[in-house]
């Protein structure tokens, strides 16, 4: 039996929430969800199947026809937005105790996950009240304007990594811009989602406008997808079941906002500063365990600072704290599921003939009792790592970083720009110039320069080539959750040609 921290009053099973209601699948279908410290079943989870989406995605039709939602003015939907902001902050400790659980990650990252879930109700309870559309006036002759207006049912489809947080960035712009929702969280990670359902209910949040619907991606996201009264899908995950999802999308002509994979570089400069490059280089990529979509698993640096670096980056690599997600000195959990742990380990033993071993490589050792079986991998640091070698191509996700030397400015771009992914890329220079020149010639959706993975929710998020397609953020999830509509008016005389006015005489 565990030894680990259970938290008190955990569901006997994770339900559906349809309409307002918490049920069972039609079926009766379940699924098991596992700690990922002991690696043992806590609970069932109900498994949708195709009528489960169908049913849900029906409550959410007649909320936005015949419902109040959608008609409500800016400001009074901003009202709701902020009274869940309110609950999500208020309940920080219990979310932040189901998602360490749940997910594995250390406790102090998935405090920061709740209050940034409430920031983003906050933030679109702004926007959605400060929104304003373009009017275009040809003076004495025409005025055009834009009607902004929600487009429908939005499919949201969540992974598991940061699942609470990431699921209120589709959330908070689906609800805020007058859309109803049918959210599928990620099976690894229930726990928290159904957290949502009290939360929106006790806000104000009318019946059938949040519905969630748990399962797999193969069942119920596969039903959510294909569903022709669903005119919207986000999804967050992995680059190839995004592209199944666009080609199912394709017979309804849904519109579609995919974040995919990452392997995204960081550039270190022999001018850059080495202990900030350092510490930012390290949190990149071993924080929320690894499993993070922006994680710098690629460190280029230049050929002067390359020993230097490759010594100071193993050395804190290997004090970095591994252990229970529920200490609050632990810096590196427990990976999600057994599948995944078995993934980033295959990834360890390929990488020990394809890089130099610097730190890591295998499980940590004097693990906490009963976490003997928990899904742990110590830090794994890999030098000399040559461009086609699958850990510098391949997204591992987890705890494990390729290091590869550079000479100059162009081979370092050749290499920032040499894999199939494209979502963000961190370069450390003193050099003004090189510092905007890169990053204009980088692949990448998003680039930091000095600095680690700060993010403003004003700016747009996404990636390029295999990393994604379309931005959230800011106005950008506006304009994906809304239809824009064209009016134009005419002021004084009409002026049309008459088309088959001569046959009646008409010489005007």
């Amino acid at each position: 039996m565990s030894q680990h921290y259970v938290p008190e009053n955990l569901p006997e099973k994770i339900q559906h929430y349809i309409n307002g209601e918490f049920v069972d699948s039609l079926s009766g279908a379940t699924f098991e969800v596992l700690d990922p410290v002991s690696n043992t079943t806590y609970t069932t989870a109900a498994a949708g199947q195709k009528e489960d989406i169908d049913a849900a995605v029906a409550a959410a039709r007649e909320a936005f026809l015949n419902g109040p939602w959608p008609k409500m003015k800016p400001r009074e939907r901003a009202s709701v937005l902020n009274k869940i902001a309110d609950a999500v902050e208020a309940q920080e400790d219990r979310l932040a105790e189901l998602e360490t659980f749940d997910t594995g990650l250390p406790i102090k990252q998935a405090r920061g996950q709740a209050l940034r879930a409430a920031e983003n109700f906050r933030f679109f309870a702004d926007l959605i009240v400060a929104q304003f559309d373009d009017a275009m006036k040809v003076p004495g002759a025409q005025i055009n304007y834009v009607n902004r207006k929600p487009i429908g049912v939005a499919g949201l489809i969540t992974p598991w990594n940061t699942p609470f947080m990431l699921e209120s960035w589709k959330l908070a712009p689906a609800l805020a811009t007058g859309n109803t929702v049918v959210l599928k969280p990620a099976e690894f990670t229930p726990l928290s989602a159904s957290l949502w359902a009290t939360i929106f209910k006790d806000a104000g949040l009318p019946d059938g406008v949040f519905n969630l619907v748990n399962g797999l991606g193969e069942e119920a996201g596969d039903a959510l997808v294909k569903h022709p009264e669903v005119p919207l899908i986000s999804f967050t995950g992995e680059t190839t079941t995004g592209q199944t999802i666009f080609r199912n999308a394709a017979a309804n002509l849904k519109g579609l906002s995919m974040e995919l994979g990452g392997k995204s570089p960081a550039v270190i400069f022999e001018d850059a500063d080495l202990d900030a490059a350092i510490d930012s280089t390290l949190f990149g990529v071993f924080s929320l365990n690894g499993e993070r979509c922006t994680a710098g698993s690629r460190i280029l640096v230049q050929r002067g600072i390359y020993d230097e670096f490759c010594e100071h980056y193993a050395a804190r690599a290997k004090n970095i704290v591994v252990g229970d997600p529920h200490d609050p000195a632990t810096e590196v959990g427990a990976l999600v599921h057994p599948e995944h742990y078995a993934k980033v380990m295959s990834y360890v033993e390929i990488g020990k003939s394809e890089g130099r071993l610097l730190a890591g490589g295998g499980r940590p050792e004097n693990l906490p009792a009963g976490q003997e079986n928990g899904s742990y991998v110590s830090p794994t640091v890999f030098a000399d790592v040559a461009p086609e070698a699958r850990i510098f191509q391949e997204e591992i996700f987890g705890p494990v970083v390729a290091i590869t030397p550079f000479d100059t400015d162009e081979e370092a771009l050749q290499l920032a720009n040499g894999v199939k992914y494209g979502l963000a890329a961190y370069i450390w220079t003193q050099d003004l110039t090189r510092a905007h020149n890169f990053a204009q010639s980088v692949e990448a959706g998003m680039v930091w320069l000095n600095s680690h993975n700060v993010r403003d929710l004003r700016t747009p998020f996404g990636g390029v080539k295999s990393s994604g397609l379309g931005h959230e953020g800011g106005y950008r999830s506006i304009d994906f959750y809304t239809d824009q509509q064209a009016v134009h008016i005419t002021l004084g005389a009409v002026h049309t040609p008459r088309f088959g006015a001569t046959q009646f005489g008409e010489t005007r």
